[in-house]
């Protein structure tokens, strides 16, 4: 794994090797968690604790569900859920990244010096959001490929070839930040698994994780935790029960060069990566006794 450095707000992360992104949902529609941590302030602050003792090495902090099908969420609504969560956990001193696509939401946490990292499924492209990571030269950047809005992007998603097209997308979205006057160094890319994909354009992505990595030569996030793709494969359909094919898919995308993993299941995670990298990669063998 290339030794990156990504640069993120207050923090240089070393990505030699993977690290973690505990998800915290402040919303009440989330696909897996939804309404569990959006109660109290002091619910969704517990829920982050128990994330850093498990093992996180990143925070995401999001106020707007953007699976499938979800509702509008007006900025000014999103900001009130995820402002006094922001305010508290940037003291913690963890890097803390804020789960947006609103230019107005970026805006007012980079003012107030709240986050160290964006991460929008939208690659900035809201009006006013490439400006506003301009002016603030230190806070790092993940940009995700997405096929539609949340509230359409599952009806039919059409690709000629999956891996191609979105590889290029994100070229282009990182050719944007680059003409924006935003450096490479706090860019980060994630291909949008489950955003306008079905389940053989995520697989095909998945299969062809390694080849995305090279080209785009920019470290990879990765979020498949709890997905429908999970269930689609291990035929659980309860997505809080998708622990175990999420830990399996998490291993497949570090072992395809994956830097940044972005889980609910932090604990069962970060065991599984541990181990990983204690044992190694090993070459393909043949089973004894086969010819």
């Amino acid at each position: 794994m290339r030794a990156y450095q990504w640069q993120c707000g207050r923090f240089l992360l070393n990505l030699a090797e993977p690290k973690i992104m505990g998800i915290v949902n402040i919303t009440p529609d989330s696909f897996s968690d939804g309404g569990t941590y959006s109660k109290s302030v002091q619910t969704a602050l517990r829920h982050a604790e128990q994330l850093l003792r498990e093992g996180a090495d990143i925070l995401d902090i999001g106020g707007e569900s953007t699976r499938p099908g979800s509702a509008y969420v007006p900025p000014e609504e999103e900001w009130e859920r995820v402002a006094p969560v922001l305010e508290e956990v940037v003291k913690w001193g963890v890097p803390i990244s804020l789960d947006t696509r609103r230019t107005a939401v970026m805006a007012q946490a980079l003012a107030h010096g709240w986050a160290d990292i964006i991460n929008d499924v939208a690659a900035l492209t809201d009006e006013g959001a490439l400006d506003v990571l301009a002016r603030h030269p230190q806070a790092g950047i993940c940009l995700m490929h997405m096929q539609g809005l949340p509230e359409n992007m599952q009806h039919n998603p059409q690709y000629q070839d999956v891996v191609a097209e979105v590889t290029r997308y994100l070229n282009g979205r990182v050719s944007a930040c680059a003409d924006a006057g935003i450096a490479r160094e706090r860019i980060i890319l994630d291909p949008g698994f489950g955003f306008g994909k079905t389940l053989p354009h995520n697989i095909a992505l998945m299969q062809h994780l390694s080849d995305f990595f090279q080209t785009a030569d920019l470290p990879l996030l990765i979020g498949v935790s709890r997905k429908r793709m999970i269930g689609d494969l291990s035929g659980e359909a309860d997505a809080a029960k998708r622990v175990h094919g999420s830990v399996a898919a998490a291993l497949a995308a570090v072992a395809r060069g994956a830097q940044v993993i972005r889980v609910h299941d932090v604990k069962a995670t970060a065991d599984a990566v541990k181990v990983w990298q204690s044992v190694g990669v090993f070459e393909h063998r043949p089973i004894c006794g086969a010819s």
